[in-house]
């Protein structure tokens, strides 16, 4: 038995319509799914640490703000928390040495998010170096030394700012779960949002002015953590506990 299937010009155009719209729509969502993908190395060169193999690590960073970081210190304390990675702008920590000092009396892991608040991939290279040098150096006249760590003042880097990174001597450090913490979705939303966090997560916090219900989420978040049985460690010691994972900069 034979089957025809009789198409006028009208049919074939909304037909080739649809598929048209279709294709656009499915490129859209692939390119936007590209743009939102976290990069994290070079094939060959230098690598973002962005999780480890077991443990735990809460990051805050802190770009500005005069307010919200010690309310953060304050409910870490009443938690008992020991080990957490700050990573400061060096222009706050300019401005806030007093801070920077009980965060390292405190036992807490410093590391640099650049001097300004700036998109690395964005700028010239050699902006980058003088941004990434300005904060060195402010860490050299506060008396802290030993930092390893960097973390991209917005989050984006590429392959340039990593190599540049690795030529001061500091790894790039992303993260595997976000808070979202910054855009104050309610403490039960911030909760829910780094509830997903397993072993060998880097956790982002932020202790900014921006994010007003971090220090009342926390509460639960070090609930949830110490329910999985999970330790809490600094980025450093996440990255020496195992393997370090990392994906290619295309």
């Amino acid at each position: 038995m034979n089957f025809f299937f009789v198409l006028n010009g009208k049919s074939v155009k909304q037909i080739l319509l649809v598929v048209i719209a279709a294709f656009f729509t499915a490129l859209f969502l692939f390119m936007g799914n590209l743009s939102l993908s976290p990069v994290f190395s070079t094939k060959d060169g230098p690598k973002a640490v962005y999780r480890g193999e077991k443990d735990i690590a809460l990051t805050f960073n802190i770009g500005w703000g005069d307010e919200k970081a010690e309310p953060i210190l304050d409910a870490l304390k009443k938690e008992n928390v020991k080990s957490a990675t700050f990573f400061l702008a060096g222009s706050w920590a300019e401005r806030h040495p007093d801070i920077v000092s009980r965060i390292v009396k405190e036992g807490f892991e410093i590391g640099i998010l650049g001097y300004a608040y700036v998109d690395y991939t964005e700028l010239e290279d050699v902006n980058i170096g003088k941004d990434i040098a300005k904060a060195k150096e402010v860490y050299r006249k506060l008396n802290i030394k030993e930092i390893k760590l960097l973390r991209a003042p917005t989050g984006h880097f590429d392959e340039r700012s990593l190599k540049i990174a690795e030529r001061y001597g500091y790894t790039v450090v992303h993260w595997s779960v976000d808070s979202k913490d910054w855009t104050n979705p309610g403490v039960n939303q911030i909760i829910a949002n780094v509830k997903k966090a397993d072993k060998g997560d880097i956790v982002l916090l932020h202790a900014s002015d921006s994010a007003k219900q971090t220090a009342k989420a926390l509460p639960g978040i070090l609930h949830d953590i110490q329910s999985k049985g999970l330790k809490l460690v600094t980025v450093s010691e996440l990255i020496a506990n195992g393997v370090v994972e990392s994906k290619e900069i295309k």
